[in-house]
């Protein structure tokens, strides 16, 4: 697995906390390796079919990673060639992410390239089934898909990683459809501030975009960052926080603001997203989604968790056991965009029976009245 920059403590320790006496080796900053053995034993419930439970601080999971020799472009090419041809039929829907972890920033980009485009033009001579089924790395995944990866460790030694589907989708959680599961920070001058730039990875990590017309509460909302996204992609929100968001959002048609405290607002009825990136401490923010999520009171979620210092994590296993059965899809991931936070993000999921709009456990309370303080 590799963790998240600085974050390779945080992981070994979430990974203990979850497999008790699991052993745990580091092969390389931020490269951490454990037996498969060890995963399948008693972990959290997670949603069906997800195969492993969130883990906080993995950005990508690399399953049953061989060592291989890289000594050079062609012996690269042909170590992954072999791999996809002797494991994949043709038709199959697969990703392929060569990279680099060595060196300084950028190193090995000119060569992982090199690789990559040797597999594909050999590809394109022999197996064009193959060749055509390629997906793009910005593809969600699916239980059609399977993901090869090349880890180049050293100029001259990587890790090979092949997962045939559907086991890429049941470890979703962990396997991400990004390269080293990095997505590169959104950038938009126009925003109110950058914080909009951790809305947008969690909308392309879920796979599902705010649509126009769907409805949002943005609670904490000012400045106006994850309002600026839910407006732009034509949904209607509600904006609720102590404090104006800027002036061209507030005078924004599809805009309706309440001044109050996002902890005791309560929507007149479910809408399709609760947004949610308010400073609060952690067990507070935790404990509004889970109200949310409990009374159905959205469809989908997207809610940041600040912490303070370099503790506190272990507060996040409670929401690995409480919010699974509850929801068809859920991420706790700490972004790219992210700095000491983690987000939740996923899907509520209808009570048995229902057809699949969210209902509220609670009456009706006007936006009016139950934004107080």
């Amino acid at each position: 697995m590799l963790t998240a920059e600085d974050c390779e403590g945080f992981l070994r320790d979430e990974l203990r906390r979850l497999w008790p006496g699991m052993p745990v080796q580091f092969l390389a900053p931020r490269l951490l390796i454990c037996p498969a053995t060890s995963l399948s034993g008693a972990a959290p419930a997670t949603p069906a079919g997800s195969g492993l439970p969130p883990l906080v601080f993995a950005r990508q999971f690399l399953p049953a990673a061989q060592s291989v020799s890289v000594d050079s472009i062609r012996a690269g090419a042909e170590v992954v060639f072999a791999a996809i041809t002797a494991s994949l039929p043709d038709r199959q829907s697969w990703l392929l992410h060569v990279a680099a972890h060595y060196g300084a920033a950028n190193a090995g980009e000119h060569r992982c390239r090199l690789i990559r485009e040797s597999v594909l033009d050999r590809l394109q001579r022999q197996r064009r089934g193959l060749r055509r089924a390629l997906a793009p790395d910005t593809a969600p995944l699916t239980t059609a898909h399977s993901v090869v990866q090349l880890l180049l460790i050293a100029p001259d030694r990587g890790l090979l990683s092949l997962a045939v589907a559907p086991r890429p989708f049941q470890w979703r959680r962990v396997l991400a459809p990004f390269p080293k599961g990095w997505v590169q920070p959104a950038r938009d001058l126009a925003a109110p501030c950058r914080a909009f730039a951790k809305l947008v990875e969690a909308e392309a990590r879920l796979g599902r975009r705010i649509a126009a017309g769907e409805t949002c509460v943005d609670l904490g909302a000012c400045p106006g960052s994850w309002s600026y996204v839910a407006l732009g992609r034509g949904a209607r929100v509600c904006a609720v926080d102590r404090s104006p968001l800027r002036a061209d959002l507030m005078a924004h048609p599809r805009l309706h603001f309440v001044r109050g405290d996002a902890f005791r607002f309560v929507p007149d009825e479910p809408v399709d997203w609760l947004l949610c990136d308010v400073i609060a401490a952690p067990e507070r923010s935790m404990e509004l989604l889970q109200t949310w999520v409990v009374r159905r009171w959205a469809r989908h979620f997207v809610v940041t968790l600040k912490f303070k210092g370099a503790g506190g994590y272990a507060e996040l296993d409670g929401l690995k056991r409480a919010l699974p059965p509850l929801t068809s899809e859920f991420f706790l991931l700490h972004l790219c965009a992210n700095r000491n936070e983690v987000c939740a993000f996923g899907s509520i999921a209808p009570p048995p029976g229902d057809d699949g709009a969210p209902a509220t456990n609670a009456p009706p309370v006007s936006a009016s009245s139950s934004a107080r303080g």
